[in-house]
């Protein structure tokens, strides 16, 4: 998948109507989209093509729980668009956006949702606003994140890594803990393959971050509270805390644009965030998410917060467990 050239005026036409419709006229699905079931799921793929010959496969992965249907909404009324743009006023060639749908796997009726990798405003929008916004979630404090890191590591296939060796990105947005395991039976009975046992969510993430850049992003000050130290754990520095959901799209455009060296720092993002018209307090608040990711990249820069501990996840290395199990 991925074909097609993107055009940023087509996508904000496509979604310029929809300011002052309700959500059940933009997300319209009351159960998983056939397409999107993963029932089955063999590999998303992100290919080089005539269009894109540097290919960059990036995900998000977005709780659609009850307490995180604000990021689904605000990307289809308003902000994929700007996600899009600044990518490409960084200079990030040849982007393909994938949408997962997560959800809790021990109460919900869809707890993974999978789009296909896409390049266009259409196709984009189309998966997007395909996800079944459930709105449920198990009360106990953790969702199932999990599915989404598996899901990377055992099927989707990059060209961006393939070819390059260049990782692609995933982009969990939540507020919960995650489960600590991804659970052999939920897989069987989600996707249909069978493990041997269940897998620690350190292997998991682990698996994952070999050929793909793993952030989770939590939506605002009010919300890290309760998950926070966990993922901090998990992913060190890769883990951001926003001033506000609606700021999702800009920082996972930062990012991107800062491990790829489009921008040389974070002055360099502020500008172009400026020059799209971004407001300036919606520029300093981006900007204070991504302090300490900056800091990680370019441990000279300066930085307002201690550093978070780094961890074998994060970097990468693939454990002789996931070996064992899987080869």
């Amino acid at each position: 998948m991925g074909y097609g050239n993107y055009s940023h005026a087509a996508h904000t036409a496509l979604i310029a109507d929809r300011a002052a419709k309700p959500g059940s006229e933009v997300f319209t699905q009351s159960a998983t989209h056939a397409l999107m079931d993963p029932k089955g799921l063999k590999v998303r793929e992100s290919r080089d093509n005539a269009d894109h010959p540097n290919s960059l496969g990036i995900v998000f992965a977005l709780d659609v729980t009850g307490s995180m249907g604000d990021i689904p909404q605000t990307l289809a009324r308003r902000e994929l668009p700007t996600f899009m743009k600044l990518l490409t006023d960084c200079g990030v060639a040849d982007p393909q956006l994938m949408f997962m749908a997560i959800g809790d796997a021990t109460s919900d009726r869809a707890p993974l949702q999978v789009g296909q990798f896409e390049s266009t405003a259409n196709l984009m929008d189309q998966w997007l606003t395909w996800s079944y916004l459930e709105g449920g979630g198990g009360g106990s404090g953790e969702e199932s994140y999990e599915l989404a890191f598996y899901v990377m590591a055992q099927h989707t296939d990059m060209d961006c890594w393939v070819k390059r060796k260049k990782r692609g990105y995933l982009f969990v947005t939540g507020d919960e803990l995650p489960y600590p395991a991804v659970s052999r039976h939920q897989i069987e009975g989600l996707i249909g393959e069978k493990l041997d046992e269940d897998i620690p969510i350190e292997e998991v993430i682990a698996a994952a971050a070999e050929t793909t850049n793993l952030f989770f992003l939590i939506p605002d000050a009010q919300r890290r509270r309760r998950c926070e130290p966990r993922w901090r754990e998990l992913l060190g520095d890769h883990v951001i805390c926003m001033d506000s959901p609606d700021d999702a799209c800009a920082v996972a455009a930062g990012i991107v644009a800062l491990t790829e060296k489009a921008v040389p720092n974070l002055d360099g993002l502020a500008g172009v965030m400026r020059a799209t018209g971004m407001a300036k307090e919606r520029v300093g608040g981006v900007l204070h998410a991504l302090d300490g990711y900056a800091a990680l990249l370019d441990p000279t820069a300066p930085r307002r917060a201690p550093p978070a501990v780094a961890t074998a996840a994060a970097s990468g290395a693939r454990s002789s467990w996931w070996k064992r199990l899987f080869g």
